[in-house]
Protein backbone atom coordinates (compact mmCIF):
# COMPACT_ATOMS: atom_id res chain seq x y z
CA UNK A 1 0.00 0.00 0.00
CA UNK A 2 1.48 3.33 -1.07
CA UNK A 3 1.79 6.14 1.42
CA UNK A 4 1.97 9.87 0.91
CA UNK A 5 2.50 12.95 3.03
CA UNK A 6 1.13 16.25 1.80
CA UNK A 7 2.38 19.27 3.75
CA UNK A 8 0.13 22.24 4.19
CA UNK A 9 -3.19 20.40 4.53
CA UNK A 10 -5.13 21.04 7.73
CA UNK A 11 -6.31 18.16 9.89
CA UNK A 12 -7.55 19.73 13.11
CA UNK A 13 -9.66 18.22 15.89
CA UNK A 14 -10.75 21.69 17.04
CA UNK A 15 -10.49 25.06 15.35
CA UNK A 16 -12.54 28.19 14.78
CA UNK A 17 -14.13 28.25 11.35
CA UNK A 18 -15.72 31.21 9.57
CA UNK A 19 -17.82 30.89 6.44
CA UNK A 20 -18.42 34.07 4.44
CA UNK A 21 -21.72 33.52 2.60
CA UNK A 22 -22.55 36.15 -0.02
CA UNK A 23 -24.85 36.55 -3.02
CA UNK A 24 -23.45 37.08 -6.54
CA UNK A 25 -25.62 40.23 -6.83
CA UNK A 26 -27.38 42.46 -4.32
CA UNK A 27 -30.34 40.97 -2.52
CA UNK A 28 -31.92 40.63 0.91
CA UNK A 29 -30.37 39.09 4.02
CA UNK A 30 -32.78 36.81 5.90
CA UNK A 31 -30.89 36.38 9.20
CA UNK A 32 -29.81 38.67 12.02
CA UNK A 33 -26.57 38.92 13.91
CA UNK A 34 -26.51 36.44 16.76
CA UNK A 35 -28.91 34.01 15.09
CA UNK A 36 -28.14 30.31 15.32
CA UNK A 37 -28.35 28.64 11.92
CA UNK A 38 -28.18 25.16 10.48
CA UNK A 39 -26.26 24.13 7.38
CA UNK A 40 -29.39 24.38 5.23
CA UNK A 41 -30.65 27.69 6.67
CA UNK A 42 -31.10 30.35 3.96
CA UNK A 43 -29.09 33.43 4.98
CA UNK A 44 -29.63 35.57 1.86
CA UNK A 45 -31.71 35.49 -1.28
CA UNK A 46 -32.31 37.42 -4.49
CA UNK A 47 -33.55 37.06 -8.06
CA UNK A 48 -31.27 36.96 -11.07
CA UNK A 49 -32.39 38.05 -14.51
CA UNK A 50 -33.51 35.20 -16.72
CA UNK A 51 -31.94 34.23 -20.04
CA UNK A 52 -32.39 36.46 -23.08
CA UNK A 53 -33.99 34.97 -26.20
CA UNK A 54 -33.41 37.10 -29.33
CA UNK A 55 -35.89 36.60 -32.19
CA UNK A 56 -35.35 37.94 -35.75
CA UNK A 57 -38.94 39.02 -36.13
CA UNK A 58 -38.51 41.46 -39.05
CA UNK A 59 -36.72 38.88 -41.20
CA UNK A 60 -39.30 36.21 -40.38
CA UNK A 61 -42.11 38.60 -41.42
CA UNK A 62 -40.23 39.83 -44.51
CA UNK A 63 -40.69 43.35 -43.21
CA UNK A 64 -38.49 46.39 -42.79
CA UNK A 65 -37.02 46.85 -39.30
CA UNK A 66 -38.58 50.33 -39.07
CA UNK A 67 -42.03 48.76 -39.52
CA UNK A 68 -41.55 46.24 -36.69
CA UNK A 69 -43.16 48.26 -33.83
CA UNK A 70 -46.40 48.48 -35.80
CA UNK A 71 -46.46 44.70 -36.36
CA UNK A 72 -46.09 43.70 -32.73
CA UNK A 73 -48.97 41.90 -30.99
CA UNK A 74 -47.16 42.10 -27.65
CA UNK A 75 -45.78 45.38 -26.40
CA UNK A 76 -42.76 46.14 -24.22
CA UNK A 77 -43.09 44.74 -20.72
CA UNK A 78 -45.89 42.33 -21.57
CA UNK A 79 -45.64 38.70 -20.47
CA UNK A 80 -45.67 36.02 -23.16
CA UNK A 81 -45.80 32.24 -23.18
CA UNK A 82 -43.81 29.93 -25.39
CA UNK A 83 -45.41 29.53 -28.87
CA UNK A 84 -47.69 32.50 -28.26
CA UNK A 85 -47.84 34.90 -31.26
CA UNK A 86 -45.89 38.13 -30.64
CA UNK A 87 -45.99 39.72 -34.10
CA UNK A 88 -48.06 39.47 -37.31
CA UNK A 89 -47.52 40.76 -40.83
CA UNK A 90 -50.20 42.84 -42.63
CA UNK A 91 -50.43 40.33 -45.44
CA UNK A 92 -51.83 41.03 -48.92
CA UNK A 93 -55.27 42.61 -48.94
CA UNK A 94 -55.65 41.39 -45.37
CA UNK A 95 -54.93 37.81 -46.33
CA UNK A 96 -51.90 35.48 -46.18
CA UNK A 97 -50.73 36.94 -42.87
CA UNK A 98 -47.59 35.55 -41.21
CA UNK A 99 -47.17 35.21 -37.45
CA UNK A 100 -44.06 34.93 -35.33
CA UNK A 101 -44.31 33.02 -32.06
CA UNK A 102 -42.26 33.44 -28.92
CA UNK A 103 -39.50 30.90 -28.44
CA UNK A 104 -39.74 30.96 -24.62
CA UNK A 105 -41.79 32.02 -21.63
CA UNK A 106 -40.90 35.48 -20.40
CA UNK A 107 -41.37 39.19 -20.96
CA UNK A 108 -40.91 41.32 -24.07
CA UNK A 109 -37.82 43.30 -23.14
CA UNK A 110 -36.79 44.97 -26.37
CA UNK A 111 -38.19 45.77 -29.82
CA UNK A 112 -35.59 47.25 -32.14
CA UNK A 113 -36.63 49.28 -35.20
CA UNK A 114 -33.04 49.31 -36.42
CA UNK A 115 -32.14 45.62 -36.27
CA UNK A 116 -35.63 44.14 -36.45
CA UNK A 117 -34.90 42.02 -33.37
CA UNK A 118 -37.21 41.29 -30.46
CA UNK A 119 -35.71 40.11 -27.16
CA UNK A 120 -37.79 38.01 -24.81
CA UNK A 121 -36.37 37.85 -21.29
CA UNK A 122 -36.94 34.58 -19.47
CA UNK A 123 -38.40 34.40 -15.93
CA UNK A 124 -36.22 35.62 -13.08
CA UNK A 125 -34.26 32.87 -11.37
CA UNK A 126 -34.40 32.74 -7.56
CA UNK A 127 -31.00 32.45 -5.87
CA UNK A 128 -30.63 31.46 -2.24
CA UNK A 129 -27.42 31.21 -0.24
CA UNK A 130 -27.44 28.80 2.68
CA UNK A 131 -25.26 28.91 5.79
CA UNK A 132 -23.28 25.83 4.58
CA UNK A 133 -22.15 25.07 8.14
CA UNK A 134 -24.16 25.16 11.36
CA UNK A 135 -23.14 27.97 13.68
CA UNK A 136 -23.82 31.55 14.75
CA UNK A 137 -24.15 34.67 12.61
CA UNK A 138 -21.26 36.86 13.80
CA UNK A 139 -21.22 39.51 11.08
CA UNK A 140 -23.81 41.03 8.77
CA UNK A 141 -23.03 41.99 5.17
CA UNK A 142 -25.98 44.26 4.21
CA UNK A 143 -27.43 43.40 0.84
CA UNK A 144 -24.90 40.61 0.38
CA UNK A 145 -25.05 37.94 3.08
CA UNK A 146 -23.50 37.06 6.43
CA UNK A 147 -20.52 35.46 8.15
CA UNK A 148 -21.14 32.22 10.07
CA UNK A 149 -18.79 31.09 12.83
CA UNK A 150 -18.45 27.87 14.79
CA UNK A 151 -15.93 25.67 16.51
CA UNK A 152 -15.34 22.71 14.24
CA UNK A 153 -13.22 19.71 13.41
CA UNK A 154 -11.65 20.45 10.03
CA UNK A 155 -10.09 18.13 7.45
CA UNK A 156 -8.71 19.41 4.16
CA UNK A 157 -8.39 17.02 1.23
CA UNK A 158 -5.95 16.94 -1.66
CA UNK A 159 -8.52 16.90 -4.46
CA UNK A 160 -12.28 16.91 -4.91
CA UNK A 161 -15.12 17.29 -7.39
CA UNK A 162 -18.69 18.39 -6.79
CA UNK A 163 -20.05 21.29 -4.81
CA UNK A 164 -21.31 21.88 -1.32
CA UNK A 165 -23.22 19.15 0.50
CA UNK A 166 -23.97 18.12 4.06
CA UNK A 167 -25.12 15.04 5.92
CA UNK A 168 -24.32 12.74 8.84
CA UNK A 169 -20.94 11.00 8.74
CA UNK A 170 -21.26 7.27 7.95
CA UNK A 171 -18.16 5.10 8.36
CA UNK A 172 -18.17 2.53 5.56
CA UNK A 173 -14.75 0.99 6.29
CA UNK A 174 -13.35 -0.39 9.53
CA UNK A 175 -9.73 0.59 8.85
CA UNK A 176 -7.90 3.39 7.06
CA UNK A 177 -6.19 0.84 4.79
CA UNK A 178 -9.47 -0.82 3.71
CA UNK A 179 -10.61 -0.24 0.12
CA UNK A 180 -14.07 1.28 -0.32
CA UNK A 181 -16.07 -1.02 -2.58
CA UNK A 182 -19.72 -1.32 -3.58
CA UNK A 183 -20.39 -3.91 -0.86
CA UNK A 184 -19.57 -1.28 1.77
CA UNK A 185 -22.36 1.03 0.59
CA UNK A 186 -25.77 0.38 2.16
CA UNK A 187 -29.22 1.95 1.58
CA UNK A 188 -29.18 3.62 5.00
CA UNK A 189 -26.36 5.86 3.75
CA UNK A 190 -28.84 7.99 1.81
CA UNK A 191 -28.00 11.64 2.42
CA UNK A 192 -24.84 10.72 4.36
CA UNK A 193 -21.20 11.71 4.01
CA UNK A 194 -19.68 8.27 3.45
CA UNK A 195 -16.13 7.83 4.78
CA UNK A 196 -13.98 5.09 3.28
CA UNK A 197 -10.43 4.00 3.93
CA UNK A 198 -8.09 3.65 0.98
CA UNK A 199 -9.08 3.86 -2.71
CA UNK A 200 -12.74 4.43 -3.58
CA UNK A 201 -13.67 2.16 -6.48
CA UNK A 202 -15.81 3.11 -9.48
CA UNK A 203 -18.43 0.59 -8.34
CA UNK A 204 -18.59 2.22 -4.90
CA UNK A 205 -19.10 5.65 -6.46
CA UNK A 206 -21.93 4.42 -8.68
CA UNK A 207 -23.69 2.65 -5.83
CA UNK A 208 -23.30 5.61 -3.46
CA UNK A 209 -24.85 7.85 -6.08
CA UNK A 210 -27.68 5.36 -6.62
CA UNK A 211 -28.55 5.20 -2.90
CA UNK A 212 -28.49 9.00 -2.68
CA UNK A 213 -25.34 9.57 -0.59
CA UNK A 214 -24.37 13.24 -0.28
CA UNK A 215 -20.61 12.71 -0.57
CA UNK A 216 -17.76 10.20 -0.41
CA UNK A 217 -14.50 10.88 1.44
CA UNK A 218 -11.66 8.40 1.06
CA UNK A 219 -7.88 8.17 0.82
CA UNK A 220 -7.47 7.86 -2.93
CA UNK A 221 -9.05 7.24 -6.31
CA UNK A 222 -7.86 5.85 -9.62
CA UNK A 223 -7.58 8.64 -12.20
CA UNK A 224 -9.28 6.50 -14.84
CA UNK A 225 -12.24 5.88 -12.52
CA UNK A 226 -12.52 9.64 -11.99
CA UNK A 227 -12.44 10.32 -15.74
CA UNK A 228 -15.10 7.70 -16.35
CA UNK A 229 -17.29 9.21 -13.63
CA UNK A 230 -16.94 12.78 -14.92
CA UNK A 231 -17.03 11.86 -18.60
CA UNK A 232 -14.00 14.03 -19.39
CA UNK A 233 -10.37 14.63 -18.41
CA UNK A 234 -9.52 16.73 -15.37
CA UNK A 235 -8.48 20.26 -16.27
CA UNK A 236 -6.47 22.81 -14.32
CA UNK A 237 -9.37 25.13 -13.60
CA UNK A 238 -11.45 25.22 -10.44
CA UNK A 239 -13.51 22.11 -9.72
CA UNK A 240 -16.69 22.13 -7.68
CA UNK A 241 -19.19 23.18 -10.33
CA UNK A 242 -19.78 19.60 -11.50
CA UNK A 243 -23.40 18.47 -11.30
CA UNK A 244 -22.85 14.75 -10.81
CA UNK A 245 -25.28 14.22 -7.94
CA UNK A 246 -22.54 13.47 -5.41
CA UNK A 247 -19.39 15.15 -4.07
CA UNK A 248 -16.09 13.22 -4.04
CA UNK A 249 -13.11 14.14 -1.84
CA UNK A 250 -9.78 12.32 -1.62
CA UNK A 251 -7.56 13.12 1.33
CA UNK A 252 -4.22 11.68 0.20
CA UNK A 253 -3.84 11.36 -3.59
CA UNK A 254 -4.44 9.26 -6.69
CA UNK A 255 -4.01 5.50 -6.60
CA UNK A 256 -3.96 2.86 -3.88
CA UNK A 257 -3.36 5.23 -0.97
CA UNK A 258 -4.71 4.66 2.51
CA UNK A 259 -6.25 7.52 4.43
CA UNK A 260 -3.99 8.87 7.16
CA UNK A 261 -4.73 7.16 10.48
CA UNK A 262 -5.17 10.49 12.22
CA UNK A 263 -7.71 11.66 9.63
CA UNK A 264 -9.60 8.36 9.74
CA UNK A 265 -9.73 8.40 13.55
CA UNK A 266 -10.88 12.03 13.61
CA UNK A 267 -13.75 11.42 11.20
CA UNK A 268 -14.65 8.14 12.87
CA UNK A 269 -14.86 9.89 16.22
CA UNK A 270 -17.62 12.09 14.82
CA UNK A 271 -19.63 9.34 13.13
CA UNK A 272 -23.30 10.31 13.14
CA UNK A 273 -22.65 14.03 13.36
CA UNK A 274 -23.66 16.28 10.47
CA UNK A 275 -20.67 17.36 8.38
CA UNK A 276 -20.50 20.00 5.66
CA UNK A 277 -18.32 19.16 2.67
CA UNK A 278 -17.16 21.04 -0.41
CA UNK A 279 -15.23 19.43 -3.27
CA UNK A 280 -14.09 22.71 -4.85
CA UNK A 281 -10.37 22.51 -5.69
CA UNK A 282 -7.96 24.97 -7.30
CA UNK A 283 -4.28 24.09 -7.53
CA UNK A 284 -3.01 27.26 -9.19
CA UNK A 285 -3.05 30.85 -7.92
CA UNK A 286 -5.53 31.30 -5.10
CA UNK A 287 -5.28 27.71 -3.90
CA UNK A 288 -8.53 26.11 -2.76
CA UNK A 289 -8.72 22.74 -1.08
CA UNK A 290 -11.73 20.47 -0.61
CA UNK A 291 -12.86 20.28 3.00
CA UNK A 292 -14.88 18.37 5.55
CA UNK A 293 -16.23 20.57 8.35
CA UNK A 294 -17.82 19.04 11.47
CA UNK A 295 -19.44 21.60 13.85
CA UNK A 296 -18.63 20.99 17.52
CA UNK A 297 -20.27 23.88 19.37
CA UNK A 298 -23.50 21.97 19.92
CA UNK A 299 -21.71 18.99 21.49
CA UNK A 300 -22.64 19.94 25.05
CA UNK A 301 -26.29 20.47 24.21
CA UNK A 302 -26.50 17.28 22.18
CA UNK A 303 -25.45 15.05 25.05
CA UNK A 304 -23.27 11.93 24.69
CA UNK A 305 -24.00 11.53 20.99
CA UNK A 306 -21.17 9.46 19.53
CA UNK A 307 -18.73 11.04 21.93
CA UNK A 308 -15.21 11.45 20.58
CA UNK A 309 -13.59 11.87 23.99
CA UNK A 310 -14.28 13.34 27.39
CA UNK A 311 -11.94 15.09 29.77
CA UNK A 312 -11.47 13.22 33.03
CA UNK A 313 -10.46 14.47 36.45
CA UNK A 314 -7.02 12.97 36.80
CA UNK A 315 -6.32 10.92 39.92
CA UNK A 316 -2.81 9.87 40.75
CA UNK A 317 -2.80 7.47 43.68
CA UNK A 318 -0.34 8.23 46.44
CA UNK A 319 -0.11 9.80 49.89
CA UNK A 320 -0.38 13.54 50.22
CA UNK A 321 2.72 14.80 52.06
CA UNK A 322 1.89 16.96 55.04
CA UNK A 323 2.05 20.59 54.13
CA UNK A 324 1.26 20.17 50.41
CA UNK A 325 -2.44 20.77 51.04
CA UNK A 326 -3.00 24.52 51.09
CA UNK A 327 -5.97 24.25 53.46
CA UNK A 328 -6.23 20.91 55.17
CA UNK A 329 -9.56 19.55 56.28
CA UNK A 330 -11.60 21.01 53.41
CA UNK A 331 -14.63 19.11 52.20
CA UNK A 332 -16.25 19.34 48.79
CA UNK A 333 -17.80 17.49 45.91
CA UNK A 334 -15.40 15.51 43.74
CA UNK A 335 -16.48 15.51 40.08
CA UNK A 336 -16.31 12.05 38.56
CA UNK A 337 -16.64 12.53 34.79
CA UNK A 338 -17.12 8.87 33.98
CA UNK A 339 -20.42 9.00 32.11
CA UNK A 340 -19.56 8.26 28.49
CA UNK A 341 -21.46 7.02 25.46
CA UNK A 342 -21.16 3.26 25.20
CA UNK A 343 -20.97 1.86 21.69
CA UNK A 344 -22.99 4.86 20.40
CA UNK A 345 -25.70 4.41 23.07
CA UNK A 346 -27.02 7.88 23.83
CA UNK A 347 -28.76 6.79 27.05
CA UNK A 348 -26.21 4.95 29.21
CA UNK A 349 -27.16 3.60 32.61
CA UNK A 350 -25.99 6.11 35.20
CA UNK A 351 -27.48 4.69 38.40
CA UNK A 352 -24.24 2.95 39.49
CA UNK A 353 -22.32 6.18 39.00
CA UNK A 354 -24.79 8.08 41.19
CA UNK A 355 -24.58 5.44 43.90
CA UNK A 356 -20.82 5.64 43.71
CA UNK A 357 -20.96 9.38 44.28
CA UNK A 358 -23.11 8.88 47.37
CA UNK A 359 -20.59 6.43 48.79
CA UNK A 360 -17.76 8.74 47.87
CA UNK A 361 -19.40 11.52 49.83
CA UNK A 362 -18.82 9.54 53.05
CA UNK A 363 -15.07 9.34 52.56
CA UNK A 364 -12.88 12.19 53.67
CA UNK A 365 -10.50 13.19 50.88
CA UNK A 366 -7.89 15.88 51.19
CA UNK A 367 -7.80 18.06 48.09
CA UNK A 368 -5.22 20.72 47.51
CA UNK A 369 -5.76 23.76 45.34
CA UNK A 370 -3.60 24.11 42.25
CA UNK A 371 -3.57 25.88 38.90
CA UNK A 372 -5.61 24.22 36.14
CA UNK A 373 -3.78 21.60 34.10
CA UNK A 374 -1.70 22.90 31.23
CA UNK A 375 -2.34 22.28 27.56
CA UNK A 376 -1.38 18.81 26.42
CA UNK A 377 -1.00 17.38 29.96
CA UNK A 378 -2.75 14.11 29.32
CA UNK A 379 -2.67 11.10 31.58
CA UNK A 380 -2.96 7.46 30.68
CA UNK A 381 -6.28 5.61 30.66
CA UNK A 382 -5.31 3.52 33.68
CA UNK A 383 -4.79 6.65 35.76
CA UNK A 384 -8.00 8.47 34.88
CA UNK A 385 -11.02 8.89 37.16
CA UNK A 386 -10.41 7.75 40.74
CA UNK A 387 -8.27 4.73 39.94
CA UNK A 388 -8.24 1.83 37.55
CA UNK A 389 -11.29 0.06 38.99
CA UNK A 390 -13.64 2.84 37.99
CA UNK A 391 -12.13 3.37 34.54
CA UNK A 392 -12.38 -0.26 33.54
CA UNK A 393 -16.00 -0.47 34.70
CA UNK A 394 -17.17 3.09 34.21
CA UNK A 395 -21.01 3.32 34.06
CA UNK A 396 -21.71 -0.08 32.53
CA UNK A 397 -18.42 -1.94 32.06
CA UNK A 398 -17.21 0.23 29.17
CA UNK A 399 -13.84 -1.51 29.10
CA UNK A 400 -13.76 -1.17 25.32
CA UNK A 401 -14.09 2.60 25.33
CA UNK A 402 -10.41 3.06 24.50
CA UNK A 403 -10.92 1.12 21.29
CA UNK A 404 -13.39 3.69 20.00
CA UNK A 405 -12.49 6.96 21.71
CA UNK A 406 -9.39 8.88 22.65
CA UNK A 407 -9.87 8.80 26.41
CA UNK A 408 -7.35 10.96 28.23
CA UNK A 409 -6.70 12.29 31.68
CA UNK A 410 -6.36 16.01 32.01
CA UNK A 411 -2.94 16.03 33.66
CA UNK A 412 -0.17 13.52 34.01
CA UNK A 413 2.68 15.27 35.75
CA UNK A 414 3.03 14.33 39.40
CA UNK A 415 3.55 17.96 40.23
CA UNK A 416 0.12 18.82 38.78
CA UNK A 417 -2.02 16.10 40.24
CA UNK A 418 -5.46 17.09 41.49
CA UNK A 419 -6.31 14.22 43.80
CA UNK A 420 -3.46 12.62 45.70
CA UNK A 421 -5.47 10.87 48.35
CA UNK A 422 -4.59 7.32 49.35
CA UNK A 423 -6.99 6.77 52.22
CA UNK A 424 -8.10 3.35 53.46
CA UNK A 425 -11.60 4.34 52.39
CA UNK A 426 -10.37 4.61 48.80
CA UNK A 427 -9.92 0.85 48.57
CA UNK A 428 -13.31 0.34 50.18
CA UNK A 429 -14.83 2.60 47.57
CA UNK A 430 -13.17 0.64 44.77
CA UNK A 431 -14.42 -2.66 46.19
CA UNK A 432 -17.99 -1.32 46.53
CA UNK A 433 -17.94 0.11 43.02
CA UNK A 434 -16.73 -3.24 41.68
CA UNK A 435 -19.65 -4.96 43.38
CA UNK A 436 -22.16 -2.43 42.09
CA UNK A 437 -20.97 -2.42 38.49
CA UNK A 438 -20.44 -6.16 37.94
Amino acid sequence: MAKAFTPGLTVSARTTYRARRVLPIDGSVTVKQGDTVRADTVVAQTFMEGDAFPIKVANMLAAQPKDLPGLMLKQLGEAVRKDEPIARSKGIFGMMKTEVKSSADGTVESVSDSTGMVIVRGPKQPIAVTAYVAGTVVEMLPGEGAVIENTVALVQGIFGVGGEAHGPIAMACKAASEELDADDITPDMKGAVVVGGARMTAAAIRKAKDVGAAAIVSGGIDDQDLRDFLGHDIGVAVTGSERMGITLIITEGFGEIAMAERTFALLGGHAGRVASVNGATQIRAGVMRPEIVVPLADAAAAGPHDTDRMGFVHHQQGPVPFGQGDELGQFGEIPVHAVDALDHDQHPAVLPAHLGQQLLGRIEIIVRKRPPPGTGEHGSLEEAVVGQAVVQHEVARSNHVADHRLVRGMSADERHRILGADEPGDFTFQFLMDRLLT
